[in-house]
C-alpha cells in the first residue's frame, strides 16, 4: 500500500497524529530528499526506515523499483514540505500504483496552496492555479500575454532566487490587480504583503525567500491611485456614502 503523507511546511509541529501513526507503522518511506525526510522523523522520535529517492532525477528504472516497493510493503509518500502528489513528482508513481490496482491512502495534513487562500482578505469563489511560470524567456513571456485575459484569481510560485523577477514582471502585466504575497509560509520570519504589485515590491524586506503569491480577480473598480481612500467598515474599494448633515 502507498501512503501520500502530508508533512509540515514550515513548523515541524504541524503535522497530524494521524501522519504520524502511519510514518511510525510503514516500513519504507519514498521521498525527495532522505536529509529532509529523517530530519522529520528524527525530530518526532521515528527511526529505522529504509527510504528511497522520488524527484526529478528519477529514471523510469527507478519508477518501477518503487512500484515493486509499493506492492511488497506498507510505504510513505512524502515531499520535502506539504501534502505530496502536487507540483511534485508523485503522480507518476500514483499512476503506476493505479495501474497494478495498488492502494493508495491519502493522509491529509499541511497545504501551502490552502495556507495562502486562507490569508485572502477577498472573497472569491474560482481561482486558476499557475504555478510556476517557464524560465525560458520567449515561453515565459508568451505564458504572461495569454494570462491577460483572465480574470480570475491566479496562483503563482517561483524559486526564491526569481521572486523580485516575477514581482515585475506581475506589475508589469497586471497594473490594476491587488495581490498577497505570502513568504516563508508557517515560519517564525512569515510575512505577508498585500496591495499592488508596486506596492509590494518596494516592501518586501526579503528578496530570496520561499514565497506564493495570490492574485486577487480582476476588479474593474480597482484604482490606480494608491491614496484611493479606504474604509474597513465598506467593500474593498467602495467609497462609504457620503456624511449627512445633521
Amino acid at each position: 500500500m502507498l501512503h501520500l503523507v502530508a508533512t509540515p511546511i514550515g513548523n515541524n509541529q504541524e503535522i497530524t497524529l494521524r501522519a504520524l501513526e502511519v510514518l511510525r507503522t510503514v516500513t519504507h518511506v519514498i521521498c525527495e530528499s532522505t536529509r529532509e525526510a529523517s530530519t522529520l522523523l528524527k525530530a518526532h522520535g521515528i527511526s529505522g526506515k529504509i527510504y528511497y529517492l522520488l524527484n526529478e532525477h528519477t529514471t523510469p528504472e527507478e519508477l518501477r523499483e518503487l512500484l515493486e516497493v509499493c506492492k511488497n510493503f506498507p510505504t510513505a509518500l512524502i515531499s520535502d514540505c506539504g501534502t505530496p502528489g502536487f507540483c511534485d513528482p508523485g503522480p507518476s508513481l500514483i499512476r503506476l500504483c493505479r495501474s497494478q490496482n495498488i492502494p493508495i491512502k491519502s493522509i491529509l495534513g499541511a497545504s501551502s496552496l490552502m495556507g495562502l487562500l486562507s490569508l485572502a482578505s477577498e472573497k472569491f469563489n474560482q481561482f486558476l492555479f499557475v504555478g510556476f511560470l517557464p524560465a525560458e524567456k520567449e515561453q515565459r513571456e508568451l505564458a504572461l500575454r495569454n494570462l491577460k485575459k483572465e480574470t480570475k484569481a491566479m496562483i503563482f510560485m517561483d524559486t526564491p532566487y526569481r521572486q523580485k523577477k516575477l514581482l515585475s514582471e506581475l506589475a508589469h502585466s497586471f497594473p490594476q490587480r491587488r495581490a498577497l504575497l505570502v513568504q516563508n509560509l508557517s515560519q517564525e520570519n512569515e510575512d505577508q504583503i498585500e496591495g499592488s504589485i508596486e506596492a509590494i515590491l518596494k516592501r518586501i524586506r526579503n528578496e530570496k525567500a520561499e514565497f506564493m503569491l495570490l492574485l486577487y480577480p480582476f476588479d474593474p473598480n480597482y484604482p490606480m491611485d494608491p491614496n484611493y481612500p479606504f474604509d474597513p467598515k465598506f467593500p474593498l474599494h467602495q467609497k462609504p456614502p457620503p456624511a449627512r448633515n445633521q
